[in-house]
């Protein structure tokens, strides 16, 4: 039998890489084969803000967790039932597992699917909640209802699969191209449900690699100012390579204030709240949690009208909260500011699979340098725990785990 290692949650600020059961085409939880699935060899795995959430225990996710939800590979095996995709394709995998049959699939809204985790509609790889299903910060990893789910990259045929780029082509992108199964797509349904369109101004909470995947995706669709506000010095520096201006909320000038300083009013057409819910006060007493801090700020700053993008997580458990009430996910938030400005406001996991094949093809055709933009950096999935403390302290970095040393 195959080994098969991957990064296992242990407890707050644990997490160490261990071997784990190599995966089969089978459903544990019901007890059946997986026929419609694949068994991936992990090309690259990514950590994300989300699994950070959890690695510092501001999550009830359980000890054992094998995390991951950021995945690319190439099949090995298919089940009996798989009919597109065969072994040696080249695959990119949504983070949201969706069945392709039920009412919320068919209309496209697969982050909430509603067969694929018993306590509630929507699940991942690798998260609290999210349906029990192993994670992909692994050497191997099992992906169901593969036709449905899976975008392919490369083809093991190429005849087959016209237009597809050959395996060489993919891989020599395919820092970028690791960066579909989430954060690409996530950053530009942020961006995309705030209205950011040609000629926008907007305003980006949040400078991690989410926010940068946004502020990337923002300039691809035309936006003529792109503001990305942060507390993190190195990674508003990140931000300002790519032509972004900066709004450092650390600063005791308002977020307002600063944008103002930019534009010469002190509004943006669309805003987009990358951070979640570990936002921190603006100004210089900047140590202390306030959950609502950036919900309230973006409400502030978008035009009377504008459009709110919420990808940045929010949970509805979180046992490291500053108050009772946030720790069930109920935070201070001005409703009624928003209400007032006519807002419209887009939450809730990003539905990958709508925007994952037209943002494949920009990486292909070169109009989008991602990987550079949020700053990409390869580590040995040994390397995974290390990974995460230096993510923790605030590296202005997107960190790909290369399990198997394929890439260049």
């Amino acid at each position: 039998m195959p080994t098969n290692r991957g990064v296992v949650y242990l407890g707050p600020n644990k997490v160490d890489v261990q071997s784990i059961d190599f995966p089969k085409l089978e459903l544990k939880e019901q007890k059946r084969k997986c026929d419609h699935g694949v068994i991936l060899k992990v090309v690259c795995t990514n950590i994300c803000g989300s699994d950070q959430h959890m690695v510092r225990g501001r999550t009830t996710a359980p000890s054992g967790l094998v995390l991951g939800h950021e995945i690319t590979g190439e099949v090995i095996e298919a089940g009996r039932d798989v009919e597109f995709i065969r072994k040696g394709d080249l695959v990119s995998v949504p983070f949201n597992i969706a069945c392709g049959r039920c009412r919320n699939c068919k209309e496209g809204k697969t982050g909430i699917c509603l067969t694929v985790n018993p306590a509630r509609p929507g699940a991942a790889y690798g998260y609290v909640d999210m349906g029990g299903w192993v994670g992909g910060q692994a050497e191997y990893v099992m992906v169901p209802y593969a036709d449905f789910n899976l975008l392919k990259l490369a083809a093991s045929d190429p005849k087959r699969d016209k237009g597809l780029p050959d395996r060489d082509t993919a891989m020599a992108k395919i820092k970028d191209l690791a960066l579909l199964s989430d954060i690409f797509p996530t950053g530009f349904h942020g961006a995309f449900t705030a209205g950011v369109g040609p000629g926008s101004t907007v305003y980006i909470a949040g400078a991690g690699p989410v926010g940068l995947a946004c502020a990337s995706s923002a300039h691809l669709l035309g936006a003529a100012v792109v503001i990305v506000g942060d507390l993190n010095k190195e990674r508003l520096k990140q931000a300002k390579k790519f032509g972004c201006e900066v709004v450092d909320v650390s600063k005791s000038a308002s977020v307002a204030e600063q944008i103002e300083q930019i534009l010469g009013v002190p509004e943006v057409d669309a805003v987009v709240d990358c951070v979640g819910f570990e936002a921190r006060g603006c100004g210089h007493d900047h140590s202390k949690e306030v959950p609502a801090q950036v919900l309230n700020t973006v409400m502030e700053v978008v035009r009377a009208g504008g459009d709110i993008g919420i990808p940045g997580l929010y949970v509805t458990g979180d046992p490291g909260a500053v108050d009772a009430e946030a720790k069930v996910g109920s935070l201070r938030i001005r409703i009624g500011l928003g209400w007032a400005k006519s807002c419209r406001f887009t939450t809730g996991q990003c539905p990958v699979m709508k925007y994952n094949r037209g943002l494949m093809m920009a990486i292909l055709h070169d109009k989008i340098q991602i990987a550079k933009n949020v700053n990409v950096q390869t580590i040995k999935i040994g390397d995974a725990p290390k990974g995460y403390v230096d993510f923790d302290k605030g590296a202005a970095k997107k960190y790909v785990i290369d399990p198997h040393g394929m890439v260049a």
